[in-house]
């Protein structure tokens, strides 16, 4: 078994970093504070201007497109490498994301038909829109199959009733993936249909932004009120939009941790920094046992999730390879719920070794705090997770390597 990075993943590692270094990091205090002094649908954390600028700079350096195919114009690095690169942009608090969003394009790649192509996927996979998901209802949202969002066919169109919560992203996005019920009584297995929905169409609004912590989290109701679209809108087959879904939200769950393991090692490099530098009752924080053991713990704790999320965007890359579609839900499951807990450790221990300082907006642990809090329930809550995964082994057995 060969657990060493190709020089591909290396040199594209180091090139985001020094992205990073020279271009977000430095942007950290304008986002702190404008994230402090910014109400209910304010302006967002990085001016327009300086997101452009970004997006230039980063397309310059060939960071766009990193996991697209290249017979739709990126790459095709894979699942591994954009991993490596996703981590690395997490390093910092500044909210800049590499086109195109990786979930939505695995949905679209798979599931996009005709028209389709030209119309969303490509766009999107170049970086010239953006998307959003909209999933979850205020009865539905760890448990997708009790979604009530109802799709009925009337002659040759489809009209679309009910309503959206906590959808991040439904005012900025030029078009939505839209998961309804086509027919209640099959539900997970052939009741379900996704559809795409541009901005814009009519009987479509967004009535209400929710406030909750975590400075880049947005969350919007979205309500659909006798909204016709025809079959061109439907992504995929009718009825089978679950089996793209779980493969779109486990990719998400796969990045949620990369998030964390960015997170979390900016926690540890600023620990060690402060453990040297800071001197109390006349000795460095560096020689006190239990800084030793936060050190520790947190640079052991990264390297177990990182080793479990590599591998399994390691697994993705090989069935992809393969030409079947990668079934990630129960490793997607396992990233999630040790990611997100371990960089609450993480984080927490920095804040602990910081003081007053670390409650403070002098620094980003308290962002990186708020933002992981909100990840533990995102994506999945992680009892939800433990739920599935218990579920499957108690179902199946442990599985085999071997």
């Amino acid at each position: 078994m060969d657990f060493t990075l190709s020089d591909d993943a290396r040199m594209i590692g180091e090139l985001t970093a020094r992205f990073v270094a020279d271009e977000l990091i430095p942007l950290e205090r304008l986002v702190i504070e404008r994230e402090a002094n910014r109400g209910m649908g304010g302006d967002p954390l990085i001016p327009d201007d300086i997101e452009m600028r970004l997006k230039a700079r980063s397309k310059e350096l060939g960071l766009w497109g990193i996991d697209v195919p290249e017979r739709f114009g990126g790459h095709g690095m894979g699942a591994l490498i954009k991993c490596v690169v996703t981590q690395q942009m997490f390093y910092s608090i500044t909210p800049f994301t590499l086109p195109p969003d990786s979930p939505n394009l695995h949905f679209l790649q798979e599931s996009c038909k005709g028209n389709q192509i030209e119309r969303y996927l490509l766009p999107y996979a170049a970086g010239e829109k953006k998307s959003c998901l909209a999933l979850t209802e205020a009865g539905a949202g760890a448990d997708a199959g009790a979604i009530r969002l109802k799709a009925e066919r009337r002659g040759n169109t489809w009209v679309l009733n009910g309503e959206k919560m906590w959808i991040s992203g439904a005012r900025t996005a030029d078009f939505m993936i839209v998961i309804a019920s086509s027919d209640p009584a099959k539900g997970t297995r052939g009741g379900m249909t996704a559809f795409l929905i541009d901005q814009g169409t009519p009987g479509v609004t967004i009535p209400q932004e929710f406030s909750v912590i975590g400075g880049n989290f947005h969350a919007y109701s979205v309500n659909f009120d006798e909204v016709v679209v025809d079959d061109d809108q439907v992504l995929g087959d009718v009825g089978q939009a679950f089996a793209p879904l779980q493969n779109r939200l486990g990719i998400r769950r796969m990045e949620c941790a990369c998030w964390c393991l960015g997170y979390a090692q900016r926690a540890l490099d600023m620990m060690i920094e402060q453990a040297k530098a800071r001197l109390t009752f006349g000795a460095p924080l560096a020689d006190r046992q239990t800084i030793q053991w936060w050190i520790a713990d947190s640079f052991q704790e990264i390297e177990m999730v990182k080793l479990l999320t590599y591998r399994l965007a390691w697994q993705l890359d090989q069935e992809i390879d393969e030409g079947a579609r990668a079934d990630i839900r129960r490793g997607a499951s396992m990233v999630k719920v040790q990611a997100t807990e371990m960089a609450t450790r993480v984080i927490d221990r920095a804040i602990q070794m910081f003081g007053g300082m670390g409650l403070s907006k002098e620094l980003p642990l308290e962002f990186m705090a708020r933002e992981v809090r909100v990840l533990r329930i995102v994506e999945g809550p992680s009892e939800v997770h433990r739920w599935m995964i218990a579920r499957d082994l108690l179902r199946d057995g442990r599985p085999s390597d071997l």
